[in-house]
């Protein structure tokens, strides 16, 4: 069932589709992991804005120094998002309930001061119980499917889903990954072409549901040059890209992840009236 179970292909509980009516939602992420990751981030928001689209950066707090205000700055005015992946990226988040609660007040200092939109788990590891504790609008902690991940319990759904608080009537966004990162596909598998993003994406299209793509640019090779071990070109990223606008233009809703949860938010609220 993997990259395409067809049973995660049903809209959940009232859902009333995308705005303006549109056929299916794009929305792009990144992971910065590393030092090396983190000094190619303006370089991948110029390609992406030169091709007309927005992201969301995810920035892990405590692992690579301090991460510049000025270059958060910088994409917040070219229209990018910002995000906390995690805290230190070891590994350990989830590993229990203790670490979680001691890590949950530097990650809510984060998001504050950073003005983040949300959080990304770090090698999608996840309880979904215990990120009720974080002050968020939306996650990205799960998948529809892959096998391939370290926790590989799927979500079963390209559509978002609703995380009840546990007080109030409030809530969080979970939208679940929907198509294989770029390191599982490209690193890991080895596969030298997007066809297999390409399917997906035309197959999410079909069904109404929603594209996440979360790459990261400590993998992408931007030159010839810097291509080496444990990497793949850009212009697999940019030729997919591509390959969206072209086909599918005016057809998506294309958003930031926080504009996603943003949307199904309102049609809980609506459905509670």
């Amino acid at each position: 069932m993997w990259p395409i179970d067809p049973s995660t292909s049903k809209p959940p509980e009232g859902w009333t589709g995308w705005p303006e009516g549109k056929r299916f939602a794009l929305s792009l992420s990144h992971d910065v992991e590393s030092a090396k990751g983190y000094g190619r981030v303006l370089d991948l928001a110029r390609i992406e804005q030169g091709l007309g689209f927005r992201s969301t950066f995810n920035f892990v707090p405590e692992a690579y120094g301090t991460i510049s205000p000025e270059i958060m700055r910088t994409l917040k005015t070219m229209g990018f998002g910002i995000g906390v992946h995690g805290l230190k990226h070891d590994g350990k988040l989830f590993l229990s309930r203790r670490i979680f609660d001691a890590r949950v007040p530097r990650i809510n200092h984060y998001l504050k001061r950073w003005g983040a939109e949300g959080f990304s788990s770090p090698s999608m590891h996840h309880n979904l119980e215990w990120l009720k504790d974080l002050k968020i609008e939306y996650s990205i902690s799960t998948f529809d499917t892959d096998p391939f991940e370290p926790q590989p319990d799927a979500s079963g759904t390209i559509f978002p889903i609703w995380i009840p608080a546990r007080e109030n009537g409030d809530g969080i966004v979970e939208l679940p990954l929907t198509m294989p990162q770029d390191f599982t596909l490209f690193v890991i598998l080895r596969e030298e072409t997007n066809k297999i993003w390409k399917e997906k994406l035309d197959w999410i299209a079909r069904k109404g549901g929603m594209v996440i793509l979360n790459t990261h640019p400590d993998y992408m090779s931007f030159s010839d040059e810097d291509e080496i071990a444990y990497s793949y070109p850009i212009r697999l990223y940019t030729d997919f890209i591509g390959y969206v606008k072209e086909k599918y233009q005016g057809k998506f809703y294309n958003a930031k992840p926080k504009d996603l949860a943003a949307h199904y938010r309102r049609q809980i609220i609506a459905r509670k009236r």
